[in-house]
């Protein structure tokens, strides 16, 4: 029987990449392409099938933004399939970035120049906005549209005899710091990114720890700094251009910059041939790649703020 798998965010970057490396690893499987644009989605659809006759791929139209189209996807979804193996959570936003560049330059001057380039901690401000949903809208992208998604598709998804799996695509950005159960929408600050990436983190616990006995599995993971759409949002890509002599020197010293979406992608393909009931609910696994280029897992504790 093919395995069902539904990805967010499909049509670029890691999500296209992730696609591309699903199906050289298992040519058999129903990819389910859940993008908001279908004109490029169904590109994609083309392209994947081209390459790959005996797959499966279709497509469905979601905009995580906007819960009509959440509500409308679940329900074509559950018209159309009887279970998901995983889904994997990655779409999402990063509206605006600014870089701090007092921040910046401090930073290259610290004892912790490696680490503060390797996680953008201090570095990115961004302007959030409010949805038709009356929501933040990077809150509501990132993680309260994928979590009604989830709730949704729950009949497809809960099997105690054949655990499903859900990916989360998270950030080494995720600080606890930025997030306020007070405030979870991260509506007073300027790092909803990073505020959204740790609420994330701690969604999955929570889903684990209520949706494990069912047969339902959460895991987050982290692509590391991958030159994307979302990265060209920060820097223009003939600034990255520049830049990459001073990165790919920083590489030897410093696991997070994976450049490539097809490296960024190490983390989330490995996740998908473990076991997700053998798997450590509080880790969060990083794609890595080397000073010469080798991809690798390794892996980060998730902390949990009790109040």
């Amino acid at each position: 029987m093919r395995k069902v798998v539904l990805i967010t965010g499909a049509s670029s970057g890691i999500g296209l990449a992730l696609c591309k490396r699903l199906l050289v690893e298992d040519d058999e499987l129903h990819l389910c392409l859940a993008c908001r644009n279908m004109s490029k989605a169904e590109a994609v659809r083309a392209a994947l099938l081209a390459s790959h006759p005996t797959a499966e791929v279709t497509v469905v139209q979601v905009d995580v933004s906007n819960l009509q189209s959440v509500f409308q996807a679940s329900k074509e979804l559950k018209q159309r399939f009887q279970r998901f193996d995983c889904i994997y959570l990655n779409a999402g936003i990063m509206p605006n970035p600014h870089l701090n560049i007092k921040a910046l330059f401090s930073g290259l001057f610290s004892r912790n120049v490696i680490h503060v380039f390797s996680t953008a901690e201090g570095l990115l401000t961004q302007d959030d906005k409010i949805t038709a949903d009356g929501l933040q809208e990077v809150f509501e992208t990132n993680v309260f549209g994928h979590f009604i998604l989830i709730r949704e598709l729950e009949p497809l998804l809960c099997h105690s005899d054949n655990p499903s799996q859900l990916i989360w695509t998270s950030s080494r950005n995720a600080r606890k710091s930025n997030f306020s159960l007070e405030d979870f929408q991260h509506s007073k600050g300027k790092e909803p990114y990073s505020s959204s990436k740790y609420a994330t983190d701690l969604l999955s616990v929570a889903l684990n720890r209520n949706f494990n006995q069912q047969g339902l599995y959460s895991n987050v993971v982290c692509p590391g700094t991958a030159l994307t759409n979302l990265t060209y949002g920060v820097l223009p890509p003939f600034i990255w251009t520049l830049l990459m002599p001073a990165i790919l020197l920083m590489r030897f010293f410093a696991n997070a910059f994976t450049l490539t979406p097809y490296n960024g992608t190490e983390a989330l393909v490995w996740l998908f041939h473990q076991k997700p009931e053998s798997l450590n609910p509080l880790i969060k696994y990083l794609s890595a790649t080397t000073g010469f280029g080798r991809n690798y897992i390794t892996t980060q504790k998730t902390v949990v703020r009790r109040h």
